[in-house]
């Protein structure tokens, strides 16, 4: 196998392990690579004089193939793909990414079930689109949830930033931004992060990844003002000096758990039902087949 290429997902994990040498401790011979952004691909004008919407997504992303042994995204998105054959999810570990719906300052929307009939801007088929629906449910009735899907997380952060939404649901480093600009959290919208195994990947490789990414993280929450710098990493250079690093918080965290058998059916018939995704369940690959242990 050649080098073990790593998307980075949003989080300081990858950059600690790499400034401390923990990938290579771990006997990796790995590179970083990036993949298209959303904002690029699927666009088409919006009829109302709002943002233009992106129908493409996370999972459009991995269904096209990613070129890397392995990248990150919401965990209904990698189910989704696993089962139906474009790489493998790793069952071993999941990470919590932190997120939420926020709109401004003065907006009229304080309490979650003020949300009925607002627009939320969300990604197409993404980790915002499924936690949006998952958050507001028991909350606002489905028939009541409008979605405008708005490309990639910052995409939106950007559309609100001008103040061209009325909501948005963000998680990693954007959250901090909006907050740090006064955006206001209706609804937490917090969600599971899974890994998406392919290429030549195998078990021993993931493990030697994760080990480093948890050897990070230990580093992260000890002295976690040493680090938050790399967040700079992960946002465009025009946002720079309108962030502050320092305050914000440790984002997304890596989660010594299985990805259960049951949460692997249950994440399914959840999608299925709500017809989120096109998929046909007699053709969905079984938990062993689908996910790496």
């Amino acid at each position: 196998m050649g080098k073990f290429r790593i998307v980075p997902h949003q989080r300081l994990q990858e950059w600690v392990a790499e400034e401390k040498g923990y990938f290579a401790d771990e006997g990796l011979d790995y590179e970083f690579v990036s993949i298209p952004e959303f904002r690029d691909l699927g666009s088409r004008p919006a009829a109302d004089g709002g943002p233009d919407e992106v129908v493409y997504g996370a999972f459009e992303s991995m269904q096209a193939g990613r070129a890397c042994e392995v990248s990150g995204a919401c965990h209904w998105a990698i189910n989704a793909t696993s089962a139906t054959g474009q790489g493998r999810m790793w069952g071993r570990a999941y990470s919590v990414a932190p997120g939420g719906i926020y709109v401004r300052s003065d907006s009229p929307v304080r309490r979650p079930e003020d949300l009925a009939g607002v627009e939320i801007a969300v990604g197409l088929h993404s980790g915002s689109h499924f936690s949006a629906l998952q958050s507001l449910e028991g909350i606002v009735p489905l028939e009541q949830v409008r979605l405008r899907f708005a490309g990639a997380p910052l995409d939106r952060l950007r559309l609100m930033l001008e103040g061209r939404l009325e909501a948005t649901n963000v998680f990693g480093p954007p959250i901090y931004v909006l907050e740090q600009h006064g955006f206001r959290k209706v609804l937490d919208t917090t969600f599971m992060v899974s890994f998406l195994v392919t290429g030549d990947a195998s078990s021993e490789d993931m493990e030697r990844y994760v080990n480093a990414l948890l050897r990070a993280q230990r580093d992260i929450d000890f002295e976690p003002q040493r680090y938050k710098h790399y967040y700079l990493r992960e946002l465009p250079e025009w946002l720079h000096p309108m962030v502050d690093v320092r305050t914000f918080g440790l984002g997304e965290r890596i989660v010594l758990e299985p990805y259960t058998r049951s949460v692997y059916e249950r994440t399914q018939r959840w999608l299925i039902d709500l017809g989120l995704l096109p998929l046909d369940p007699q053709g969905l690959r079984p938990y062993e087949e689908a996910v790496l242990t």
